[in-house]
């Protein structure tokens, strides 16, 4: 059975409160006290529970990071895996602790309510939210829990967020494609219930209108970020001859990629293609993939650091930052690299 304060009180020959004060670094415990109950704390082991110190204090030295997507992509998707380790990091190096919730969609408006009245987290990370996502609505209502967005809020001037500049990125990518001298460019885009899907297609279309390209809507086609969206997703667009399509995540890439050699096509000869995110599994793709390099693990870092500053700093002023992207030229889009 654990030991409880009381016990090591009883051990310690002091109260129940000291041994409180002790465990939270209260400065009002006299020196020679202290070392007595943490000498029995570090010769029994003792572990606090967490959760009721965190009560008791107020704080529990932990942020929960919610990704309200089914658990299958979660653990498909690479982005994600290098996402949790930038927020972990940064967790660890600043003392703090990171609670992973999945949000799978059939559950959100009930799981919106635990997150919102838990005692168990300090802070909240939501990540890939779509718009309208009742877990960010509830934050938003209640507002007694800081939180911050991976990926910007549309309509949220007080929202806290660290996204990457999509937009600048799918932009990029089109004009890379147009001075490739490619003519017909066709597009995977993202969900647009997602600011990031929606971002990268208004890039694409920023970087059509750059060009002085109409966009064909036989052409656009929207995804789901999964490969094998990717692969349906270019099949339909295959029917309309694109000689380039650039494709709003890399994971889309590989299985339009795929989809591509089925057809007996060669790339970058017959369809160039450029990707965004720049995972690993890009430059082993056949060929190497052309992409739009994000920071994903930098995101999560960022994230965690500024929504641990709102914990123990608030200020009314919204914490947001934009992370830059960069192209990154491999053989799929028919540049040297």
């Amino acid at each position: 059975m654990p030991l409880t304060l009381e016990d090591i009180a009883r051990m310690s020959g002091v109260s129940r409160s000291t041994v409180s004060r002790v465990i939270n670094d209260d400065p009002n415990v006299k020196e020679r006290t202290r070392q007595k109950v943490l000498e029995i704390i570090r010769t029994v082991d003792f572990q606090p529970n967490m959760a009721a110190r965190g009560l008791a204090a107020g704080r529990t030295q932990v942020i929960g990071l919610v990704i309200p997507m089914a658990v299958t992509s979660i653990f498909t998707d690479p982005y994600f895996p290098l996402l949790i380790q930038g927020v972990s990091s940064a967790c660890n190096s600043l003392g703090y602790s990171m609670m992973l919730w999945l949000a799978e969609p059939d559950y959100e408006q009930r799981i919106a309510s635990k997150i919102v009245y838990s005692a168990l987290v300090d802070g909240v990370i939501v990540a890939s939210a779509v718009m309208d996502d009742p877990i960010v609505a509830a934050l938003n209502e209640r507002q007694k829990m800081p939180f911050i967005m991976i990926g910007r809020l549309l309509g949220a001037p007080t929202a806290n967020y660290v996204d990457v500049d999509n937009r600048s990125g799918a932009a990029a990518a089109v004009e890379h494609l147009v001075r490739l001298g490619r003519q017909h460019i066709a597009t995977v885009t993202g969900p647009q219930t997602m600011i990031a899907g929606y971002d990268r297609y208004v890039g694409y279309l920023e970087g059509m209108e750059r060009a002085h390209r109409l966009v064909d809507s036989d052409l656009v086609v929207e995804g789901d970020f999964s490969e094998r969206c990717g692969y349906q997703a270019m099949q339909k667009i295959l029917l309309y001859h694109p000689d380039a399509v650039f494709i709003a995540s890399d994971m889309m890439a590989i299985g339009a990629m795929h989809a591509i050699h089925d057809a007996g096509l060669r790339i970058p000869e017959d369809v160039a293609v450029v990707g965004f995110d720049d995972i690993p599994a890009a430059v082993r793709a056949i060929p190497p993939l052309t992409t739009i390099r994000q920071p994903i693990n930098r995101s999560g870092a960022m994230a965690a650091q500024l929504l641990i500053d709102i914990i123990e700093h608030p200020t009314p002023e919204p914490r947001r930052m934009l992370l830059t992207t960069e192209i990154v030229i491999r053989k799929s889009c028919g540049a040297q690299p």
